[in-house]
């Protein structure tokens, strides 16, 4: 099979919108023995380090972007400034790829009104490093042509060329639309004339044709609206699924050349980061070093915690303190001391420690934790090890109604930029999803409480366990809902069940962690994309990561 790569596709991380999981629509590029594939979720990066290290372990070339949304001006708000335009940008390199943190960042926390927006002005200033694609249907170059403004799309395209130069392409696509069939001749044309390379993409929003109808009760739950309204949003036939190169080939039998050019973008790519320690240095009074600083807190520990200090505590703090040294983490120590110490010159309730921190004499010494090692018989190596490859990690406890104070404190003593909260990820459980499309499918209230109280409370598994058509992977937690089996009978519910099936445990939207808080040596920004959580900043919304708290 020839090779060909999906430059334009949604993960489950359009939140419910994309229904493509990311190790499925792996194991189906490689069955088609697809070199490389790129993810372009809509306004998000939500799922670029997990697809990156996936893809990796798959063996296939991983390609990180995002699907924007341009206007006009970012900062201005009001009905008349709603109008965007699609984008789609692909990080061809390390430079790219910040690049592409910097820009989701900026249309979240910046941008955000009802979509998250950037504009020409922002992608002047951060486009190094990216690769760009004029989009579907809804970008602003199709737009134009098919508002009879060609002289105006000309420009456009002159103007994308100069700033990206071998790095922009006119994208096609054909779905079955009857605008793309319209707008198609034009953008060819218009890609001969400037010189510009066309590329064929699909709107890859599922992974199978026969998908189309998982896709279109994600539509109708995030929208609120029911499966058979004749008036709600929905995709125009069953043609946005990840096709295969014959399948592409099909469609756009004129233009072998924009088939081969998904090749030449996916051998631009060269991205190759990993994770980086950038812990911001603290800095202490009396112009003494961090080093000395620590020493300074633990020796004055020591005075108070253990008068009569005998050689054995000696030789335990001064190990600790040079493994700390050596380790490159005296500044974390002074970090955590320094948070846990305004709290409690505060008045506000901290936690005595819990973890393998409370392994370390000198967090006892310095007031980190309460715990006192020496008489639990607490070992320092859990916690820290030369041959320790992890960060370690201090179990803080703050009472959960002032616990916001200590957050604000971090952001002022490091700076707004460089400091925060991080992102989380609401799944559709087991019982929602039953309920989610028991109400699109217009089920009663009744029956769809009556078909989740099928699956027990807590339940860790999923409906194919509680059927018994998947083994359980521990026998002793093997449970088989006869009750539910019996509902499955029932052709209505058959359905329901089989599409809360293909639903259960995809992302349904995001949250912020209670107490998680980033803290970075540089602005964080820089270096990971900030969303905003609970809407725009204007409207109390807060920045979180687009990574949760393990990646």
């Amino acid at each position: 099979m020839k090779p060909f790569v999906h430059l334009h596709l949604h993960t489950e991380y359009s939140l419910l919108d994309g229904a493509t999981r990311i190790d499925e629509m792996l194991a189906k590029c490689k069955e088609l023995e697809m070199p490389a594939v790129a993810i372009t979720d809509h306004g998000n990066m939500y799922c670029a380090w997990k697809f990156l290290n996936a893809a990796k372990a798959a063996g296939i070339k991983p390609i990180i972007g995002c699907e924007f949304y341009m206007c006009e001006n970012l900062h201005n708000t009001g009905w008349e400034n709603k109008e965007y335009f699609h984008l789609i940008l692909l990080a061809k390199n390390n430079v790219g790829y910040y690049n592409l943190c910097r820009l989701n960042s900026i249309a979240w926390v910046e941008g955000f009104y009802y979509k998250p927006r950037i504009d020409w002005e922002t992608l002047v200033k951060y486009h190094e490093g990216i690769v760009c694609l004029s989009a579907c249907i809804a970008g602003q170059l199709p737009r134009l042509f098919l508002a009879d403004r060609p002289d105006d799309a000309r420009a456009l395209a002159l103007q994308f060329k100069e700033l990206f130069g071998e790095d922009y392409y006119i994208e096609i696509q054909k779905h079955g639309i009857d605008d793309e069939d319209a707008v198609m001749p034009q953008l060819v044309a218009l890609a001969r004339e400037l010189d510009i390379k066309v590329v064929v993409t699909n709107d890859v929003h599922y992974l199978n044709k026969e998908d189309a109808e998982i896709q279109d009760i994600m539509l109708c739950i995030q929208t609120g609206k029911y499966f058979d309204d004749p008036n709600r949003m929905r995709f125009t036939g069953q043609e946005f699924y990840l096709k295969s190169y014959d399948e592409m080939a099909q469609l756009f039998p004129n233009v072998p050349d924009a088939m081969e050019t998904t090749l030449e973008i996916a051998e631009k790519r060269n991205v190759d980061f990993g994770k980086e320690k950038l812990l911001p240095l603290y800095t202490p009074p009396d112009g003494m070093d961090s080093a000395e600083y620590l020493r300074y807190l633990l020796e004055k520990g020591l005075k108070e915690k253990y008068p009569d200090c005998t050689p054995e505590i000696r030789e335990r703090v001064e190990y600790e303190y040079g493994v700390i040294c050596s380790m490159g983490f005296v500044d974390y120590y002074l970090i955590v001391w320094d948070f846990i110490n305004y709290a409690k010159t505060h008045g506000i309730p901290v936690g005595p420690g819990r973890g393998s921190g409370a392994g370390s004499v000198i967090a006892y010494l310095i007031g980190i934790t309460e715990v006192e090692p020496f008489r639990f018989n607490l070992m320092f190596e859990r916690f820290l090890n030369p041959q320790r490859k992890s960060m370690p990690d201090f179990d803080v406890d703050f009472c959960m109604d002032r616990r916001g104070e200590v957050i604000d404190y971090v952001h002022r003593k490091y700076g707004m930029d460089n400091v925060c909260q991080i992102v989380t990820f609401g799944t559709m459980a087991t019982k929602n999803a039953i309920k989610d499309v028991a109400r699109v499918l217009r089920f009663s209230v009744a029956e769809a409480n009556r078909l989740a109280k099928m699956v027990p409370d807590g339940f860790k598994y999923t409906l194919r366990h509680l059927l018994g058509l998947k083994p359980y992977k521990k026998e002793a937690d093997t449970y088989i809902s006869e009750e539910l089996k019996q509902a499955y009978a029932d052709p209505a519910t058959h359905r329901l069940i089989d599409i809360a099936m293909r639903l259960e445990g995809s992302p349904r939207q995001t949250g912020m962690h209670a107490a998680g808080v980033v803290i970075c040596r540089e602005k964080v920004a820089d270096h990971v994309p900030l969303q905003t959580n609970g809407g725009s900043l204007a409207k109390g919304g807060i920045v979180t990561t687009q990574y949760n708290m393990t990646e």
